[in-house]
């Protein structure tokens, strides 16, 4: 991505599709050309936290609530120390930001990041584009690096796709660090940082966890070396097919027997460690307003998803595997998309999105408590 600082108010810009399929806007951010996978958030509020997700590393947004940036950018909210989306399309962004708490507009934070944007074109033809045809690569240019249409799409088609990418290691911590149990503390528990968002340690440490956070390439030696009471695997970019490293230390963890929870990117390495497959979805599941139906209670809940892959494991009955038997446990109701996963003769689950409810909803939240009785379970 090669970025500028000039003002972007009325540069015109350009989205290419690497089906060639073009939608013509003006700037918003950065001026310059970046590339990306074109996916599609129907959430309605939390824009910053989903710019700040690194599980969109590589990823060129598109929000399908027509106005954005209202509420402008504070410094509580971001999930990480950065923005890691690639691209951010809007279709009408707010021209001044309305919040006690904003610092800054969402122009500037992302003019400020050197994250290339567009503005002023049809979303709703993009998101349906992409849902009829599916996610696929995508480049923005404004200001000097437009040019010919078919130069452009060239540039597009020659990006990298998302099918086969490793990126966890890319956005996941480097050295280690501790979020201290809030009160009293209850348990201790290791999380292997695939793109971790700020507030899904903090989740734990409300309810008395102290949470050691490793890198992506952590291993199992690393992992045992906190004298874990339990084991977490986050979120994250990528494809889970080359995720060989995390599925290798899961397995391990599944040996030992030790309570384990994973979300999102750690649902699909849970179901490689079990043995199965994963696949890229047309266009994925992203935003945070996804039915799904937790099948172990049969309560429906309203849910916060960010994820391109999922889990091909069978909805229909219980799978026997290297450490005992395993079930679908949460769906989508959309789609019949696996969205978790359970052991049946250990301490050991997942779910396919983000209970930590930045930004939003709650309903997830008792997954954390659900964790904490597993770790009780096995202490006692």
């Amino acid at each position: 991505m090669t970025t500028s600082t000039r003002g972007a108010v009325k540069t015109p810009a350009v989205l290419v599709l690497e089906d060639g399929r073009i939608f013509r806007g003006r700037a918003y951010g950065a001026v310059g050309e970046t590339f990306g996978e074109a996916v599609f958030s129907t959430g309605m509020t939390g824009y910053q936290e989903t710019l700040t997700d690194p599980s969109y590393h590589r990823q060129v947004v598109v929000m399908t609530a027509p106005h954005v940036g209202n509420t402008g950018v504070n410094d509580e909210d971001p999930e990480s120390a950065r923005i890691w989306v690639s691209g951010y399309v809007v279709r009408d962004p707010a021209r001044v930001p309305s919040n006690w708490r904003a610092k800054r507009s969402l122009d500037e934070e992302l003019e400020r990041q050197g994250v290339v944007g567009i503005s002023g074109i049809d979303t709703r033809a993009l998101t349906r584009h992409l849902r009829e045809r599916g996610a696929m690569r995508v480049g923005i240019f404004s200001g000097d690096a437009v040019s010919g249409d078919a130069d452009l799409l060239a540039k597009v088609q020659e990006a990298p796709q998302m099918k086969g990418a490793n990126l966890s290691a890319e956005v996941a911590t480097k050295e280690t660090y501790v979020v201290p149990a809030i009160g009293t503390k209850r348990f201790t528990v290791a999380a292997v940082d695939l793109g971790i968002k700020g507030m899904t340690p903090q989740r734990m440490a409300e309810r008395g966890i102290e949470v050691h956070v490793l890198p992506a390439t952590a291993t199992a030696e690393d992992v045992y070396a906190v004298n874990p009471d339990g084991v977490f695997f986050s979120n994250g970019p990528g494809d889970p097919a080359t995720a060989d490293g995390p599925v290798a230390v899961m397995q391990e963890v599944l040996k030992r027997g030790t309570p384990l929870f994973g979300i999102c990117f750690g649902n699909q390495i849970l179901g490689r460690a079990l043995g199965f497959g994963t696949y890229k979805l047309k266009y994925g599941h992203r935003g945070i307003n996804q039915p799904v139906q937790d099948r172990t209670t049969g309560k429906v809940e309203v849910t916060a998803h960010n994820h391109g892959f999922a889990v091909d494991a069978p909805l229909d009955k219980v799978s026997d595997t290297p450490y005992g038997r395993a079930e679908v446990s949460h769906v989508c109701l959309n789609d019949q998309v696996v969205e978790g996963l359970q052991l049946l003769d250990q301490p050991a689950f997942s779910v396919q999105y983000h209970p930590e409810a930045a930004a939003g909803p709650h309903d997830a939240a008792y997954l954390f408590d659900r964790f904490t009785t597993l770790m009780e379970g096995q202490r006692a």
